[in-house]
């Protein structure tokens, strides 16, 4: 049974069902041959005012509401996610919307590449929070193959100050080099892709803050998936960590 005032576990699958359809203003527009049209790809004439994403949020919530009176209620009552994604900023992969989880069961924390840079003030107070506060017990980093962070990463080309968030994964790159002398420009960016989750899982683990959390015995995992854009399909590189014994003894801290 569930208790009184707590979150249903829906997914938006559940929720919906049969999706209603969107307002005719704001409805995705596609061609005869079905790609969306339109010159970025989604919309019909390649524009949206933000006075349609009003209307899309009122339409949105309704809906919600339609299904569910009482979800809104509930939701702001409490947020208790099982939860915490580090995703990349892109705007293709939706974190919510690509694991089929509704408002408040997934704490987010995204910016460029998906890093997790150990003078992060910002991606720090995210992690603690969602750790210590929240009590998440699975920490994601998601990366999606075809990064144009990790695709500037690989070229020379100065970009401005982006060239210093992404110097981690240029180092990470020289590392691996020679896994990637026989690789096309698009294998060599997937690889990169790859690799840079992996590094991503160690440094979260590296934290004092999941540190911590496991020397006090709080059940804390941390996952390395990597999402298709070209299928929509999220693989998982087999690189979880759940415990210090998992880390090498140098990114060790004594509890």
């Amino acid at each position: 049974m569930q208790a009184a005032g707590a979150m249903p576990a829906l997914t938006l699958r559940m929720l919906f069902g049969q999706m209603l359809p969107y307002p005719d203003a704001i409805a995705p527009a596609t061609t005869a041959g079905g790609n969306c049209s339109g010159t970025s790809g989604h919309y019909s004439g390649g524009k949206v005012n933000s006075e349609k994403l009003l209307e899309n949020n009122r339409f949105w919530a309704e809906s919600l509401r339609a299904r569910d009176p009482e979800f809104f209620e509930r939701l702001a009552r409490q947020q208790k996610p099982e939860f915490l994604w580090i995703g990349c900023s892109d705007s293709r992969v939706p974190a919510n919307e690509i694991v089929g989880l509704m408002p408040g069961e997934l704490f987010v924390h995204r910016n460029v590449a998906n890093m997790v840079v150990a003078t992060d003030m910002n991606f720090l107070s995210v992690l603690q929070y969602a750790v210590d506060v929240l009590k998440v017990r699975q920490v994601i980093v998601c990366g999606h193959y075809g990064c144009g962070g990790v695709r500037a990463a690989l070229s020379h080309e100065e970009l401005g100050l982006i060239d210093n968030w992404l110097r981690a994964l240029k180092a990470l790159y020289h590392q691996n080099r020679s896994s990637f002398t026989d690789l096309d420009e698009e294998a060599g960016v997937n690889l990169l892709c790859e690799l840079n989750v992996r590094r991503q899982v160690r440094n979260v683990c590296h934290t004092t803050i999941v540190q911590n959390a496991w020397a006090r015995g709080q059940e804390l995992v941390v996952h390395g998936w990597i999402y298709g854009i070209k299928d929509g399909l999220i693989k998982d590189l087999d690189t979880t960590l759940s415990a210090r014994d998992q880390l090498d003894d140098t990114f060790l801290y004594e509890a």
